[in-house]
């Protein structure tokens, strides 16, 4: 299965594709902080006079190679977002799902919104992405979790492969016998998982990467092999890696060209991916050193 990467504004290019084009549609569109989102490239190095002392009391030495950053402000957020989400519509399969990354900032609006667009009899599950890493707060609980809601074209008619998904040690596995322990359980609406730790073996620098894990989750479960799979704030491109790895076909749209930088890096050798509106060429020449995010490793 191939791919297409399109570089440009996600609304026209939307416009121009045929109607229920895709099986599954993931987005992660930006969440309206209201600030910037940045994320430093960084490298350590043993060095006796590093800034940082590592693993069995050696030094190591911080070396910054970049950043990657965009701007997560709307002054109408959902003015800028209804467009794009009724395109989603159109572009769904009659028997497809389409999931929605948000935080706790905008998610109680976008869910009216996608009641309306979608019929609230089409919303199926509100997912809890749970993690626990960075700074926390002292003056509230520290909000640790992104929500994800899944509507469905035909809440009669719609794929999920509850079979296929990875399951997960039970919390107390005295309690179920020794046989579905060793089987594990179907996962919930909450899902725990950690972030892309910046500098960690998955990481390719970019600000907002999500984890490899999360998105295969949701594509084996909501689609199968050869179906196609949409991503129109694709970001790092981590649905495309997640659709490639499990057979399926995917497009990607993004207007940052760092993103597009990374993603000429991730599918650089890989067959079959189309880049429309860039040259992934210097991209990838420019771009060393990011991960290829194609060994599996989640």
């Amino acid at each position: 299965m191939g791919g297409k990467v399109y570089f440009g504004d996600n609304l026209p290019i939307l416009r121009g594709m045929p109607s229920e084009t895709a099986d599954l549609i993931y987005i992660d569109p930006p969440f309206n902080t209201g600030r910037a989102q940045t994320r430093l490239r960084l490298k350590t190095v043993r060095d006796q006079d590093g800034d940082r002392t590592g693993f069995q009391g050696h030094r190591y030495r911080t070396q910054k190679l970049g950043q990657s950053s965009f701007g997560d402000t709307f002054e109408d957020y959902l003015g800028f977002l209804e467009p794009r989400l009724r395109e989603a519509y159109r572009l769904l399969k009659p028997n497809g799902s389409f999931f929605l990354h948000m935080d706790y900032r905008e998610v109680h609006y976008c869910k009216v919104l996608l009641d309306q667009l979608f019929g609230r009899e089409c919303f199926l599950n509100e997912i809890i992405w749970a993690y626990d890493y960075g700074a926390r707060t002292r003056k509230r609980w520290p909000p640790k979790h992104d929500n994800i809601l899944l509507y469905v074209k035909d809440p009669k008619r719609y794929t999920f492969n509850a079979d296929a998904v990875d399951r997960i040690p039970y919390m107390a596995p005295g309690l179920v016998g020794p046989e579905k322990a060793a089987r594990g359980k179907l996962p919930t609406d909450t899902w725990w998982h950690t972030i892309v730790p910046p500098g960690g073996k998955e990481s390719t620098g970019y600000a907002t990467q999500k984890p490899l894990a999360i998105l295969k989750r949701i594509v084996v479960a909501s689609s199968n092999p050869g179906d196609v799979t949409l991503d129109f704030f694709a970001g790092s491109g981590t649905t495309g890696v997640a659709a490639y790895q499990l057979g399926r076909s995917f497009i990607l749209i993004d207007n940052n060209d760092q993103a597009l930088q990374v993603m000429a890096k991730r599918f650089e050798g890989v067959p079959d991916v189309e880049f429309v509106g860039l040259d992934p060429t210097p991209c990838c020449a420019s771009s060393r050193g990011f991960a290829c995010g194609f060994s599996g490793s989640a």
